[in-house]
């Protein structure tokens, strides 16, 4: 089946992600938006209400609801472009190794899993030639991100010295009110692992960005982990600080205890030549300020490369595009990566990452739980010790 610009829409099933998912609904409108894919099957929800509550929102056929997702994977793996798995992120290991099995194709909800140990064992099993995964970090998917990334790469900032990363939010302390109704956590994000859920949540968003940014993985690391708030045990709140081979130094912070940050998202970049700001509240202007004292706003109505391309202007500048669209872009990029490695066995999309990003992301944030204990800078290794030996150390 074809869209209306004769690109091949693809059919699409969801693992969870029902009506009563934190992400389903944007799953599923951003891969509506470009007529890209559709959404063939799926089983949302372990509560049969949902799931067929959700099947018939959504327009699935009935036959193709199902009550498990191993029903789901049997008799759609031959009908199905992709899966997209959409479970909390405890419950995907066991997903994803049979996905991995059956050679579907996988579009995972970041994180990919809970523990790097679980990580590296699907890295193990992933076979490039048999395998596509993409994971979904969608902050890149913003054109103003783009147009930074692009900016950096053509030399406009020199060599970049300083990058500070934070995403605080209030969830914690002051619980979001959706469409009036109280959006409490999540018991499962209520649950620390050797890797505290909040760097599931938020900080492989963080280190996703350094790394489509600037093409690095960090070196060394120091971490603080907090508690903050009622959750007694959790961690809410992380420091990190990063040294990278290049002698660039990034800070990351998140926190889901900062009052009066619904999602606050920033980015500042310190280069030889420039700096850039951007803040996802305002997702529309990219702030640069160069050596001449000259400072500026870049937006899709100005001088803008990348964020200037017709995929990102559905509507003319002065009408926000948001994040259902940058998902959306992300959706459209997973499409064209799809189709290449269909033909190729390989993508070259420079927006879609997959699994061995992920074991990266993962691979830091281990090493940072073990900083935060050991109060010492510690090395982010391409192979890192076993993480019963880890938490050993730790205690």
């Amino acid at each position: 089946m074809a869209d209306a610009h004769g690109q091949q829409r693809l059919s699409l099933g969801f693992i969870g992600g029902g009506l009563s998912s934190a992400v389903g609904q944007t799953h599923f409108a951003a891969s509506q938006l470009d007529g890209r894919w559709e959404l063939a099957a799926g089983v949302f929800s372990r509560d049969p209400a949902t799931n067929h509550r959700t099947g018939e929102a959504w327009q699935v056929a009935p036959e193709r609801v199902y009550s498990s997702w191993r029903d789901l994977i049997l008799a759609e793996r031959a009908r199905l472009d992709a899966v997209v798995v959409l479970t909390p992120t405890p419950d995907h290991y066991e997903i994803l190794q049979a996905l991995l099995k059956s050679g579907v194709p996988i579009i995972c909800e970041k994180a990919v899993v809970s523990k790097l140990a679980d990580a590296r064992a699907l890295l193990g099993q992933y076979q490039a030639e048999k395998n596509f995964v993409a994971v979904t970090f969608n902050y890149s998917g913003y054109p103003m991100v783009r147009e930074l990334r692009q900016r950096i790469l053509d030399g406009q900032f020199g060599k970049v010295q300083q990058l500070h990363l934070e995403m605080p939010q209030e969830g914690f302390v002051r619980p979001p009110a959706i469409a009036g109704k109280a959006a409490p956590p999540q018991s499962w994000r209520l649950k620390d692992d050797f890797i505290p859920t909040i760097c599931l949540d938020l900080g492989v968003h963080l280190h996703h960005l350094a790394h489509f940014l600037t093409a690095e993985e960090a070196a060394t690391v120091n971490a603080e982990f907090n508690t903050y708030s009622q959750y007694e045990g959790i961690v809410d709140n992380v420091s990190m600080w990063l040294q990278y081979p290049s002698g660039m130094t990034a800070n990351f912070w998140m926190s889901k205890t900062a009052i009066g940050r619904r999602n606050g998202l920033r980015i500042r970049l310190f280069g030889e030549h420039a700096s850039a700001e951007w803040y996802q509240m305002e997702p529309e202007q990219l702030q640069i300020a160069t050596m001449d004292g000259t400072q500026m706003t870049i937006d899709r109505g100005g001088q803008a490369g990348v964020a200037g391309e017709g995929r990102y202007n559905r509507m003319k500048v002065g009408h926000p595009s948001g994040f259902i669209e940058a998902f959306a872009n992300l959706y459209t990029d997973i499409a064209d990566a799809l189709l290449e490695w269909r033909q190729t066995r390989r993508h070259t999309n420079p927006y879609v990452f997959g699994i061995e990003h992920a074991v990266d992301g993962l691979a830091l944030f281990h090493t940072a739980r073990l900083s935060s204990s050991s109060r010492c800078w510690e090395p982010v290794q391409a192979s890192t010790p076993s993480e019963d030996t880890l938490v050993t150390k730790v205690r």
